[in-house]
């Protein structure tokens, strides 16, 4: 089997076997155009009719978080902290509730109280929470986060985005000396960022921080599988000549399969300590942060490579076909196809 995989790979960096992945760009582009879509339809559009949708963190919206240690109660049973929150609120505030680190309780609510207006009604669901789960006062704590504070957050995950994308769409240019390059690259990163958060409000994942930072480091990791492969395409398609027997389009697509192999390996070591960590983090410690960043890169991993593959070579490809010299190139190579396999002639 290892010695399977070893001339397949080698088959597929010779051109001996080839997966034509360029040749089927339209189907690609059909299946990302789709998934993008649901990405941004289902959460924004569909699901908040139900109730469902992006769910944004309270470091984003703002509101009221309490926090119950040393409770003996069932931990997992939701209903205590919503039935207690409402025994307050009444029934227009649904609370989040979370086990956090397997033995404390993390209950969030919108903003309970005006802004200067004191604590009279956070001050009675803490109690109400206190009594609810069977400790004393003290051992529920709350902290309040105001919207003035979210917005701040917003902006500076926003503005870290653009400014990302606006430095690798240059450094892209400079580097491969060319801006289709540099176009492809942007519309896979944005392909990946799109499906990733439309993943989160499809299935009700919470965005916080720490998932903000895991969409940025999933950038990373995409940009990085792609400017390898665009590394590789760089190097065959610069060797293109007057003599070549490969079209552009061929020559892309012969890249595309020689880093093939090492994507998929580089993608699988990557998945193998992130799916550890997600499960530690989410089964055994309880830990939101390590859950949501550890989600993100997950999802970001799988999606950035297909992405690389299957939407960032077949882009350049297309961007690329248009050049007056491209497309003589393509037809001198066609042309001496016929003429080689035509009757009475010797092909070499």
């Amino acid at each position: 089997m290892p010695g399977g995989l070893t001339r397949f790979g080698n088959d597929l960096y010779t051109g001996a076997r080839s997966i034509d992945f360029i040749k089927r760009r339209r189907i690609w582009y059909l299946v990302s155009g789709i998934a993008v879509l649901l990405s941004l339809v289902l959460p924004l559009l569909v699901l908040p009719a139900f109730g469902h949708g992006f769910r944004f963190g309270i470091e984003f919206t703002g509101g009221s978080q309490f926090t119950i240690s040393n409770s003996t109660k069932n931990l997992s049973d939701d209903s205590i902290a919503i039935d207690a929150v409402q025994s307050v609120t009444g029934p227009s505030v649904t609370p989040l509730v979370a086990v956090v680190g397997g033995k404390d309780v993390r209950v969030q609510t919108t903003q309970l109280d005006p802004t200067g207006g004191g604590t009279q009604k956070s001050d009675a669901v803490s109690a109400a929470l206190a009594k609810a789960y069977g400790v004393p006062s003290s051992d529920v704590s709350q902290s309040f986060i105001g919207p003035t504070w979210g917005a701040d957050i917003s902006g500076g995950a926003i503005r870290g985005l653009i400014i990302f994308l606006v430095l690798v769409a240059i450094v892209m240019a400079v580097y491969f000396r060319t801006w289709k390059m540099s176009v492809a690259g942007l519309v896979s990163l944005l392909h990946d960022l799109i499906i990733t958060a439309g993943v989160y409000g499809i299935v009700g994942f919470e965005i916080t921080p720490a998932a903000v930072i895991g969409f940025l480091t999933i950038l990373g990791y995409s940009l990085y599988d792609t400017v390898v492969v665009f590394d590789k395409i760089r190097e065959n398609t610069s060797r293109l000549s007057e003599r070549s027997t490969r079209t552009f389009a061929e020559t892309v697509n012969l890249a595309v399969n020689q880093t093939l192999v090492r994507s998929i390996n580089t993608s699988v070591v990557g998945l193998l300590p992130i799916a550890s960590i997600l499960f530690i983090g989410t089964t055994l410690l309880g830990a939101g942060t390590l859950r949501d960043i550890s989600l993100a890169l997950f999802i970001g991993i799988i999606v950035g490579t297909y992405s690389t593959i299957f939407v960032a070579a077949p882009l350049y490809t297309d961007l690329r076909a248009t050049e007056p010299a491209i497309k003589l190139q393509a037809r001198r190579v066609l042309a001496g196809r016929r003429t080689a396999s035509a009757p009475g002639q010797v092909g070499v």
